[in-house]
């Protein structure tokens, strides 16, 4: 049989053959960094297979039941001769050529990949490369400079010098593990900039250095596929509001309303990954002063003042704590579950699913509050979540759900409040649908940043914005009702002393006077 050659498939035109590896990296650019809210110390990578490559003025499908295809304009660089165990000041010499790439991910895919990216950019066209390659021999690399277009406007612009991590770094540091041979592509990660594509839309990558050698214009038209993927073979296309802003590039690109912030009202996107806690995570609102004084007063205290300001509605029903001893105070991380639902779970339910990024980004201080609609029918954590939480530094969880290996979840020794133990697994009863969104937890609603107080008598919800009004005029009221209790012992009727009467108010405003 007669093998088709290189030279005879277009998809590799503009290359000097078919790439037998292409090596791509997460995170390069300081600007594309920030925006995500996290810095690598390190860098890392996936690799992409040659049948994703597509020519310039070719087409790439956005698989139906989908919404989330996202360019992202490149610098690729053609490794020339093989590079193995290469010092960083020889790594640019095993450079042959630089051209444009666009590294298309459909984050509707993305969530059960953990990072390997291997359905959600490895798709037939989506690592379009060319058209023309620049020789590497003839310029500096840090000049290099990307750019994007979507429809004719200008989308991304930033040049080599935003990298955090040199271009000859990263062929050095791919060839400490591997050899770098002939014709490989690395794709040496996306600035900030990069959002979805709509079929119809035309995206445009070009690589250049100003004044000099270009690239050309890396052309691709995008285009609305008809086939479904089948539930019978793997799990299906999921989104939810993360993925939608990352894949977007911001909440507000993407359509969602802001998410609420404890000070502002915004959520900024920093750190909304598995791997970051929130930008309000570090906010100075629940300072250590304030949560010393949360922490000395109770929860039947707060709730009257909460009470007498009309807030009635702000107590977490129905749930009793592991800990009855223990003190909780935090700030809320939410955590949505929906009812189960068979093909649901199959594809929220597993791998990397909204649960486990919970647990693994919860930060220090943060209370992991999840809706299960007062569904104790199975277990909403055990004890690993329980542990991984403690490890984080979380203040503790409430669930509206029920806790599976109780004793075990008890033992770790972080505050926990629940409807009860049960010790069937999550699916019995629950999908973990979505996280860091407004909830329902025992009848009462929760935004992320909202301060969680708990002691024995039960969870109440504070508003950040009124937090310290509430907490001192609970202490006030506090000492108020022990000076109180002294008189009572004394053998003084209630009436009158109980709410105070102006006789009894004159003696106790005299006594406070008198401490002034």
């Amino acid at each position: 049989m007669d093998e088709i050659t290189d030279a005879a498939d277009r998809r590799f035109a503009a290359l000097p053959g078919r790439p037998g590896k292409i090596v791509a990296i997460h995170l390069s650019y300081a600007s594309r960094a920030d925006q995500r809210g996290r810095r690598p110390q390190h860098p890392s990578y996936f690799f992409k297979p040659s049948s994703s490559v597509a020519a310039s003025g070719e087409t790439i499908e956005r698989p139906a039941g989908t919404e989330l295809l996202a360019f992202e304009g490149e610098i690729a660089l053609v490794i020339g001769t093989p590079a193995r165990r290469v010092r960083l000041a020889d790594a640019w010499d095993h450079v042959a050529w630089v051209t444009a790439a666009n590294d298309f991910g459909l984050y509707d895919l993305r969530e059960n990949d953990k990072g390997s990216n291997v359905r959600s950019k490895g798709g037939d066209g989506y690592t379009p490369l060319g058209p023309s390659l620049i020789d590497a021999r003839t310029i500096d690399p840090d000049a290099l400079r990307v750019r994007t277009w979507l429809n004719r406007e200008l989308a991304q612009d930033d040049t080599a010098r935003g990298m955090i991590f040199p271009l000859a770094q990263l062929v050095a540091d791919l060839s400490q593990h591997f050899t770098l041979e002939t014709g490989d592509v690395i794709l040496t990660g996306t600035p900030a900039g990069s959002s979805v594509a709509q079929p119809g839309d035309v995206v445009e990558v070009e690589v250049d250095v100003p004044g000099g050698p270009s690239s050309g214009r890396l052309v691709t038209t995008v285009v609305q596929g008809s086939a479904a993927f089948d539930a019978e073979l793997g799990s299906l296309p999921a989104v939810d509001d993360l993925q939608r802003s990352e894949a977007w590039g911001s909440r507000e690109a993407a359509g969602l309303p802001p998410a609420a912030s404890p000070e502002s009202g915004d959520l900024t996107e920093a750190g909304r990954s598995a791997a970051d806690s929130p930008a309000w995570a570090t906010s100075p609102v629940l300072g250590d002063a304030l949560r010393a004084k949360l922490e000395a007063v109770p929860v039947a205290g707060l709730s009257a003042q909460l009470r007498r300001r009309g807030l009635n509605n702000v107590h977490v029903d129905g749930v009793r704590p592991l800990h009855p001893e223990a003190k909780l105070v935090g700030t809320a991380r939410t955590l949505r579950f929906v009812p189960n639902r068979e093909d649901l779970f199959a594809s929220h339910g597993g791998g990397y699913n909204a649960q486990k990024r919970v647990f693994d980004a919860v930060g220090d201080g943060e209370v992991v509050v999840i809706e299960a609609r007062g569904e104790a029918g199975s277990g909403t954590l055990g004890d690993i979540l329980a542990i991984r939480a403690h490890a984080r530094g979380a203040a503790g969880i409430v669930t509206d759900g029920g806790v599976r290996d109780a004793a075990a979840v008890a033992a770790v020794g972080i505050p926990v409040y629940s409807s009860g133990a049960h010790p069937a697994v999550l699916g019995r009863k629950h999908v973990p649908w979505d996280a860091d969104i407004t909830i329902a937890c025992g009848g009462t609603t929760v935004q992320p940043g909202d301060i969680i107080v708990g002691d024995a008598d039960g969870v109440v919800v504070i508003p950040p914005a009124i937090a310290e009004e509430i907490v001192d005029a609970a202490l006030a009221q506090e000492d108020e009702d022990a000076w109180i209790a002294d008189r009572v012992a004394e053998g003084h009727p209630v009436d009158g002393l109980f709410p105070m009467n102006a006789e009894w108010r004159a003696k106790y405003d005299a006594r406070e006077e008198g401490r002034a």
